[in-house]
């Protein structure tokens, strides 16, 4: 990472006294930066006219501070060609890239690809690696240039890997797959502390009802229905699969269907304890009733897992009484 990346871009600037533009560095900012890793020579040259601020390619500890191994694709969806980049490509850089696939498309002599071929850039896919600047770009050293992590020549290296891959697809050929990228999941480093242990007030199931709607109520479109129930520490279980607030609308005599759940923009999930220090905490979900809701009788549910002191984790639910939307 060069100067330049600390110094932010025009619309969102950094800090200190870095500026975009720069290709010389400043002393105490090296003096600064060599405290963390110093750059070797070959580093130095291989990133002409950049001055590295950040040498990420050889920090090594905890984990690679840059990725070494960047997946890429083409997906084909009849003549919408699709190109997977690990980054920000800039605009010059993604036209001169897809212009480079397009060109290998077209010229093939096949007939597959014609001239309405039409070549987008997917971006930030699958992983991530800052900036991808041209050659020119990458000379005046701006944020995009700094935040180029392999040199001036990144561009090229793409547009060489791309071109194979296009001419691979023409031809139907099978594509070496590579060395995979390292799985550093269970090396991650979180500040975050553990969940110890959620609780209730005696007599109180996880999932009850602290505060119910009011009986017999009810409420207009566009009022906001409460209800608050005992839970536990969300980070026990995301529920990435399911959801943590749903309502549910009353079809027939007793047949719930569910309506809206925290995907939708009209219903809140808030999480709160008493205290840090406290085991106990509670569930608010406030569904604010859209204009289109269908009339009717409503409930609103709430899922949650709750850890015991000994480490194991429960699933629990709980329901609110039912209203009527009129």
């Amino acid at each position: 990472m060069g100067f330049a990346f600390a110094a932010g871009t025009t619309d969102g600037p950094g800090a200190f006294d870095f500026k975009q533009g720069d290709d010389k560095g400043n002393p105490f900012w090296r003096l600064v930066r060599n405290l963390l890793k110093t750059p070797d020579k070959k580093q130095v040259d291989c990133h002409h006219p950049k001055p590295i601020l950040l040498d990420t390619g050889e920090m090594k500890k905890p984990y690679d501070w840059a990725p070494s191994i960047l997946p890429i694709q083409i997906l084909r969806i009849g003549q919408l060609v699709i190109l997977s980049v690990p980054g920000e490509f800039t605009t010059m850089s993604g036209r001169r890239l897809r212009d480079a696939v397009k060109t290998v498309l077209t010229s093939s002599g096949h007939g597959e690809f014609s001239s309405n071929t039409h070549v987008v850039i997917a971006g930030l896919t699958n992983t991530y690696s800052q900036y991808i600047t041209t050659f020119e770009e990458y000379q005046v050293q701006r944020y995009e240039g700094a935040s180029t992590l392999y040199g001036p020549h990144t561009l090229g290296a793409y547009i060489q890997e791309f071109q194979k891959l296009a001419s691979a697809l023409i031809k139907g050929q099978p594509v070496e797959p590579g060395p995979q990228p390292p799985d550093l999941l269970k090396k991650q480093i979180g500040f975050l502390t553990p969940v110890v242990m959620d609780s209730t007030p005696a007599g109180v199931n996880f999932g009850d009802v602290s505060t119910d709607v009011p009986a017999n109520s009810t409420f207009k479109r566009g009022s906001t229905v409460t209800v608050v129930f005992w839970s536990a520490c969300p980070r026990n279980d995301l529920m990435t699969e399911g959801t943590f607030a749903l309502v549910e609308i009353l079809q027939g005599k007793d047949t719930w269907v569910p309506t809206y759940d925290d995907d939708d923009f009209c219903l809140r999930f808030k999480w709160s304890r008493p205290s840090k220090l406290s085991s106990r905490s509670q569930a608010t979900i406030e569904w604010t009733i859209p204009p289109s809701a269908s009339l009717g009788v409503y409930r609103i549910r709430h899922f949650g897992a709750a850890k015991q002191l000994l480490g194991s984790i429960k699933h629990f639910m709980g329901s609110s009484s039912a209203f009527v939307v009129a």
